[in-house]
């Protein structure tokens, strides 16, 4: 297999998490095929806009279309991404062809020395988050704190609640645990309080369609439960037509042979949220994330989503590519 090729590329970001899973796709790719592995950075768009929250950017794929771009160029081999930062609708002639094993899919609470969770925090503090779902659940818990959009890396955005900037950030706690911040969390969400975002904590890799050295190695590299999980999660999001766009969630996982999913859909304000748990066989994930798509609409989803939507363009703001870190 390797004599195909005289080296590999990998297409990533240059933030320190992505530098991370790069390296660690890097050290497996290279374990597979025996091929020298060199990574490619790359900025995208999500990386230079830094003063805006990115609700109301706009565009999809902020954090992947520069390294597709290369991808389809043939200039890099893979890319590594953050799953949730993976819109549904790839490129023509892309593909996700492996997710290793995910780490823990849970938020987390960064709030410095105080310790605080949800449940503790002062009333009327000040918890920063940039996205549209993690606001949507926390308010319909704690509708007394005041949400603050936080922006920058994730030290950075630990530092606002370390410093006092604000008195707490929600960040995921796969990110700063490969990172080695552990120490730093103060509380972890169940995932029974706030549902994760679709795909959290799992690494995607993606390749050209046509590339059959890079599918092979794939199938190495890939988790195949991560997958599945991964999977049917993606068809909540791609069939309620969100990304990380609006407030939705979805979280699968296999439990006792079988697949158990949690998923969601809030108003921005938290004062509409539907929640809902399926069962599924596990060699079936599609059909799961379908029949989670219609409990969730007949709960009243769509009337939530269409909401949200009208609510952002009558403020002539747009929730397209929200950052989830």
């Amino acid at each position: 297999m390797a004599a195909s090729r005289q080296k590999l590329v990998i297409g990533t970001r240059g933030s320190k998490l992505a530098l991370w899973q790069s390296e660690y796709i890097k050290a497996r790719v290279a374990e597979i095929t025996g091929l020298p592995v060199e990574l490619k950075v790359i900025k995208t768009t999500g990386d230079k806009i830094l003063d805006v929250p990115l609700a109301k950017v706009g565009g999809k794929g902020l954090f992947t279309k520069e390294l597709e771009v290369e991808l389809m160029a043939g200039t890099v081999d893979l890319c590594v991404h953050s799953m949730k930062d993976v819109p549904t609708e790839l490129p023509e002639g892309c593909v996700i062809a492996a997710t290793p094993e995910r780490v823990d899919p849970r938020d987390v609470i960064v709030s410095g020395d105080a310790g605080w969770d949800l449940d503790t925090l002062p009333e009327g503090a000040r918890l920063g988050t940039s996205s549209l779902r993690r606001r949507s659940q926390v308010v319909a818990l704690r509708p007394d704190l005041e949400i603050v959009d936080v922006r920058g890396n994730l030290d950075t955005r630990m530092r606002k609640a370390e410093e006092g900037e604000v008195d707490a950030v929600i960040l995921a706690s796969a990110g700063i645990t490969r990172m080695g911040w552990a120490e730093r969390i103060s509380h972890y969400i169940g995932t029974d309080q706030m549902v994760s975002a679709v795909g959290q904590g799992a690494i995607g890799v993606e390749i050209r369609e046509d590339d059959e050295f890079m599918a092979g190695v794939c199938e190495q590299l890939s988790h195949p439960e991560t997958f599945a999980c991964v999977t049917a999660e993606r068809v909540v999001m791609r069939s309620l037509e969100g990304g990380c766009q609006v407030p939705i969630g979805a979280y699968a996982r296999l439990e006792g042979g079988e697949l158990v999913m949690d998923a969601f859909v809030g108003s921005v304000d938290g004062t509409r949220i539907v929640r809902h748990r399926l069962t599924g066989a596990a060699d079936e994930p599609e059909a799961l994330g379908h029949a989670m798509v219609e409990s969730l609409r007949g709960l009243g989803a769509t009337e939530i989503l269409a909401e949200v939507r009208a609510a952002a363009d009558a403020a002539d703001g747009r929730v397209d590519g929200l950052l989830e870190t």
